[in-house]
């Protein structure tokens, strides 16, 4: 691009191509109408001899993260009239860096779910075998990189949805350190949890796309104020000492054999890149997925309480105040929504503050602590990102809990604020189909830049399984 060889322009036009010739994915839930505007500018910006990281490369955002002048749904009908005034902080630095937006990508609504069955625009297909879920809240996402329409894209990581769906479609999933990247912009789902994460299918574009998009950012009070350097990372490699890794013990239960067999392949590569590998226990993990419903649900009943046909979504007229307010909740929101502002209102009621919400808080705080402390022993930690590969679409739909529980390897990490990296390790054949399978890479706080050094050398050494998927 730099060198002149493919203009910006080319490059849209031909993800726009290759997102509809697979449009039957439905991985993108509108394309982007200023994307040509964006690209002409970047080729301007190019041909005045700008430097720019990213400069005409064409990317996917998902549908929560505001984009001036364009949709901003949420996967929900609440918002599906909503146009975006402004823009949010980590894709404003994308088009800084050159990048262009070729659509907003297919998601859970408002992030809730581990799916993307919940989405009011209908599911996102699971590249691999399309009969399955490419995994949630951020499916659209990762199927954009997985099928080939770009080779970056953004999503949201509130309890694992960007390491499940990047696990499930066989590309890196990556949540940054809580705060690493501004939340401005984003829909909130539950803020203490909500981090923007990148999916791609290099650990070099992993790098890349984290010094542009991380650093701290005056609209959001809770950014970090930490370097970036992660190319700078990348380049130095692994310090010559073994690392030090801790195989998570109760992770290592309810897992599929496909899922126990990719496990054992990254603890062989990572003891062929001279790590000393032992197991650790994080016994307060085993409470991880309780917990953080009873946060998580919390926070987004307090956040959706917004959404009411009058300041915010949209209005149905009914009646006196009360009743249009109830009939828009009624017909904007979806059941899953529904569920779970019912759950969080629930929790934060009086008289039962103090036995969910509160002691789920300090359960959070102790799941911490234990994470804290088994940092201090090793340099990185690992899990299943999740115990099976894909499942069909329906399979667990129908029974909440066993949807809750497809979260059991990933929500302890958000919880704790730690970053962790979904990495693709092969396939598990089930009913005849391959499906990928990721392994967690988990890392302390502010370390983020660990697990892409890791995973690179893991590349380097043919380690990682980023195969595409069999796209007609």
């Amino acid at each position: 691009m730099s060198r002149g060889e493919v203009t910006p322009q080319q490059a849209l036009a031909s993800a726009v191509e290759r997102a509809e010739a697979q449009r039957s994915l439905n991985a993108l839930i509108s394309l982007n109408p200023l994307a040509q505007e964006q690209a002409q500018q970047v080729a301007a910006r190019v041909e005045a001899g700008e430097s720019l990281p990213l400069a005409g490369v064409p990317v996917v955002i998902k549908d929560n993260l505001n984009l001036r002048g364009t949709a901003t749904t949420c996967g929900s009908r609440m918002l599906q009239a909503y146009v975006s005034p402004y823009t949010a902080t980590s894709v404003q630095r994308l088009l800084a860096a050159g990048a262009v937006v070729v659509g907003k990508a297919n998601m859970d609504e408002f992030a809730m779910g581990s799916s993307t069955e919940t989405s009011a625009f209908g599911p996102t297909l699971n590249p691999w075998d399309t009969v399955r879920v490419p995994g949630g809240t951020s499916g659209g996402s990762a199927v954009s990189v997985a099928a080939g329409f770009v080779p970056i894209s953004l999503g949201s990581d509130t309890g694992g949805s960007v390491r499940q769906p990047a696990a499930f479609t066989g590309v890196y999933g990556f949540k940054p350190t809580y705060g690493r990247v501004s939340r401005y912009g984003l829909v909130a789902h539950a803020s203490s949890l909500d981090q923007v994460g990148p999916f791609a299918r290099s650990a070099a574009d992993l790098a890349l796309v984290m010094d542009v998009i991380a650093g701290h950012d005056p609209l959001d009070a809770t950014s970090l104020d930490a370097p970036t350097g992660f190319r700078d990372a990348l380049r130095a490699g692994l310090p010559e000492r073994p690392l030090r890794v801790g195989v998570v013990t109760q992770a290592l239960e309810g897992n599929t054999p496909g899922v126990l067999a990719a496990l054992e392949r990254m603890r062989a590569a990572l003891a062929g890149l001279g790590a000393q590998v032992e197991e650790v226990s994080l016994p307060g993990t085993e409470y991880a997925v309780a917990a953080y419903y009873l946060i998580s649900t919390p926070e987004a009943s307090s956040n959706l309480a917004r959404y009411d046909g009058m300041a915010y979504g949209a209005r149905a007229a009914a009646g006196d105040v009360n009743a249009s307010m109830a009939a828009a909740r009624a017909a904007g929101f979806g059941p899953e929504v529904k569920r779970r502002i019912l759950m969080g209102t629930y929790a934060l009621s009086s008289g039962y503050y103090d036995a969910y919400y509160s002691k789920a808080m300090r359960v959070r705080q102790l799941i911490s602590q234990e994470f804290a402390s088994a940092f201090e022993r090793f340099d990185v930690l690992v899990t299943p990102t999740s115990p099976f590969p894909a499942f069909r679409f329906g399979e667990r739909s129908g029974d909440p809990l066993a949807m809750y529980a497809a979260d059991v390897d990933t929500v302890a990490i958000s919880l704790a604020g730690v970053p962790a990296l979904s990495v693709p390790m092969g396939t598990e054949t089930v009913d005849g189909v391959a499906l990928p399978v990721g392994i967690q890479l988990i890392a302390p706080t502010l370390h983020d830049a660990r697990l892409i050094m890791l995973a690179a050398a893991l590349e380097a050494r043919g380690d990682v399984h980023l195969e595409r998927p069999p796209l007609a």
